[in-house]
């Protein structure tokens, strides 16, 4: 029978819930850690199983903030796809420059060999399905060009795979035959690659190759924003391409790469001024470690992003938790 491994917070000592929360949620997935809007009422649970070389689990939390930052990349120890499927609430997937809001049905992918960040602005609970990068593969050419891409799950094979896969869990629960689950696989498996079968990025040509470099292009920029010499010229070094092809590349997004390296420092500062391991630290160092080399510039730009400055910004959101 299908065997399910469970964890809760619930009766643990406060003062060692987040650790222990950290610790089984990263046994569970890959390194990661956790940010709880309230940390004194925080609560989550884990229910999980194996099916086959995959994994299933049904993860409730309350508001929090997830990360996979570069030194959990490092502790990674094979590379695996995550899917995530909404059961209940609202998340938000963040990863390679893109935003997935998933609700309930909704599902994404998001790879664990680069960093990635996932909101829940609520109470949630969420199917985590864990693919081995090698299997996915067999399904879906480059996955690494679909992860936090929303899939809704309203209609068509989209729909259809979210349903069979939260009918498949509640099945789980019920003891499912370990033949009959074996089988099952090959099914989630066909669905999910049928699913995204039908996006316009899986058809192979320069739109593919172009969206590939840009993803080498958004990965050197999250892993050097704390480098204040970032610049377009020198990323376009680092990734083997001229100035003028990167400048190619973004013509057609929403924002130059400039502006990007600008937003993504200033989301990072924002989420550090407001954590609760980096409460003494002060707004220099603070912006001094994510690419800032002026505090007057560093407060411009910042408020005229968030509408405040960053003390006001801490000292606002710092009352609100």
């Amino acid at each position: 029978m299908t065997q399910i491994v469970s964890f809760s917070t619930a009766g643990l000592d406060p003062r060692r819930k987040l650790d222990c929360w950290n610790e089984r949620a990263s046994e569970s997935f890959s390194p990661l850690v956790s940010d709880p809007v309230d940390l004194r009422s925080f609560n989550g649970s884990i229910a999980r199983t194996a099916i086959g070389d995959l994994t299933l689990a049904d993860v409730y939390s309350e508001a929090q903030i997830v990360r996979h930052l570069r030194v959990h990349v490092g502790r990674t120890r094979s590379p695996l796809f995550f899917l995530h499927l909404q059961l209940e609430g609202e998340s938000i997937s963040r990863q390679d420059g893109r935003e997935a809001v998933l609700k309930a049905g909704d599902f994404t992918l998001c790879d664990s060999t680069r960093h990635y960040e996932i909101i829940f602005p609520g109470t949630n609970r969420m199917l985590v399905l864990g693919i081995p990068d090698v299997q996915l593969r067999r399904q879906i050419a480059s996955p690494e060009c679909l992860v936090a891409l929303p899939m809704q799950a309203s209609a068509g094979v989209r729909g259809l795979f979210s349903r069979f896969l939260r009918g498949y869990w509640v099945e789980c629960l019920r003891d499912l035959d370990d033949i009959a689950a074996g089988r099952v696989t090959i099914a989630i498996m066909d669905l999910l690659g049928a699913a995204y079968a039908e996006m316009p990025c899986m058809h192979p040509g320069r739109s593919s190759l172009a969206t590939a470099h840009r993803l080498r292009i958004i990965n050197y920029i999250e892993s050097h924003l704390h480098d204040p010499d970032l610049s377009p010229s020198k990323i376009a070094a680092a990734c083997r391409m001229t100035p003028r092809y990167l400048y190619h590349l973004s013509s057609g997004q929403d924002e130059t790469v400039a502006r990007y390296i600008l937003r993504r420092r200033l989301e990072v500062c924002s989420r550090a001024l407001i954590a609760d391991a980096q409460r003494c630290r002060t707004v220099t160092e603070i912006a001094f470690d994510h690419g800032f080399n002026s505090p007057t510039h560093f407060g411009r730009v910042f408020r005229a992003k968030f509408g405040l400055t960053p003390r006001e910004y801490r000292r606002e959101n710092s009352t609100l938790r």
